[in-house]
């Protein structure tokens, strides 16, 4: 591999992969609960909710009091994310049948209509739930961070370093992205 780094990190997490898992709805529950915490604390409040609700599903979450989610460690504003986008599955707002057939910026506009889901959030959906392999969401504290502390000498990197950086990952930036958020956290990054 051309890349040190990334063959090293590679090399370190071997047996462990990017995977989806659960559906649609989860995944794109679970990113908003994520929003603007640390995967440890992101980890914590999920376990509160599925150990609350007995089933993660659009109506449940939709039908649910909203005291409910907020014991459970959300904000206010994110218990509103989650119950709107338990609306847009209801509704079907949301086409999932046709998920594949786009490409990533459709998807991520399509995604970017549901209130508290912003570029950040659909692109972990892209990444955790579609797989698809060349998403680098370059806003990604974590992702920015471990860029830092491996590539840049512990020094803040600009966007058009990191462009420079990940060029010759395409097309699994996706997949590296994974592999610096691990070296971060020995607690794998999933939704």
């Amino acid at each position: 591999m051309h890349d040190k780094v990334m063959g090293r990190l590679i090399s370190s997490f071997k047996g462990s992969m990017l995977r989806s898992h659960g559906d649609a709805f989860t995944t794109l529950a679970r990113s908003i609960v994520s929003q603007q915490i640390s995967v440890k604390a992101a980890e914590s409040v999920w376990n509160k909710i599925i150990f609350n609700i007995s089933e993660i599903s659009p109506q449940t979450v939709y039908n649910l009091e909203n005291s409910i989610l907020r014991n459970c460690g959300l904000s206010q504003r994110k218990a509103e994310y989650l119950q709107d986008l338990s609306l847009y599955f209801l509704n079907k707002d949301l086409n999932e049948t046709i998920w594949y057939e786009m490409d990533d910026e459709a998807l991520i506009l399509e995604l970017t209509q549901v209130k508290g889901v912003g570029r950040w959030t659909a692109e972990m959906f892209l990444i955790f739930h579609m797989l698809r392999p060349n998403i680098l969401p370059v806003n990604d504290l974590g992702l920015k961070r471990a860029l830092s502390i491996h590539y840049n000498e512990n020094k803040p990197v600009s966007k058009n370093k990191i462009d420079i950086i990940s060029g010759p990952w395409k097309p699994w930036r996706s997949v590296a992205t994974w592999y610096l958020w691990r070296s971060l956290d020995s607690l794998p990054v999933e939704y």
